[in-house]
């Protein structure tokens, strides 16, 4: 882009969220060379992250999506109830497609893994500043395999969790205060949905579409 180009446009102001000082001061060092993008404020977790939007009403938040205190999902969701809706980029060392879909699905607009070269960070930030979607040809790839495979309802998530941890049907049940009956149906219906033959397989398969962390296994 030119730099008259630069000139005429109007600054865009971004919060970065991310619990990682190296990588909040490389986005900083990124975005400065760029005239049109100015950072105004720094997050270090996703508490920080919800007080600094409303405080600095930035154009764009750059989020981290695994963060203390309160996640990048959780911040998506809770900061999509503002007026006007944010902008937001979700940032993440995964792609893994759940996580995209959940992301995408609760209003972020853009996705950037770290790591992008600073050309993609900066075309992301000015495409969803636009009021664009923004996602890189092969993770747009994965969200519509992602979008084409069963998906599993909030309570088979939460037993697949407790499937992760090691729990047996009957502790599942205790937990999650169903009959055991209930349980032992809801882990039929998510082998059928991940198209698995067993626990195993099954944790497998989530961890790999980003269900369940690995370090639940």
């Amino acid at each position: 882009m030119s730099s008259s180009a630069l000139s005429s446009q109007k600054e865009i102001r971004i919060l970065i969220a991310d619990d990682h000082p190296v990588v909040r001061e490389g986005l900083v060092t990124i975005l400065a060379l760029q005239k049109d993008l100015k950072v105004v404020g720094q997050a270090r977790d996703g508490e920080e992250a919800c007080l600094l939007y409303d405080q600095l009403s930035p154009d764009v938040l750059i989020l981290d999506l695994r963060m203390p205190k309160k996640d990048g999902q959780q911040v998506v969701s809770e900061l999509m109830s503002r007026e006007p809706r944010p902008r937001i980029i979700v940032l993440t060392n995964s792609a893994k497609a759940e996580d995209l879909r959940r992301s995408l699905t609760a209003g972020a607009k853009g996705y950037l893994l770290k790591g992008a070269e600073p050309r993609q960070v900066w075309e992301t930030i000015r495409e969803v500043f636009a009021g664009k979607s923004s996602l890189p040809h092969d993770i747009a790839a994965q969200l519509a395999e992602s979008m084409a495979q069963p998906q599993l309802s909030q309570r088979e998530l939460q037993v697949l969790r407790q499937m992760a941890f090691g729990k047996s049907n009957k502790e599942i049940a205790q937990i999650l205060y169903i009959s055991e009956h209930t349980v032992k149906n809801h882990v039929k219906v998510i082998f059928k949905k991940l198209n698995a033959i067993g626990r195993t397989e099954a944790m497998a398969i989530a961890t790999q579409r980003g269900l369940i962390d690995s370090g639940a296994c």
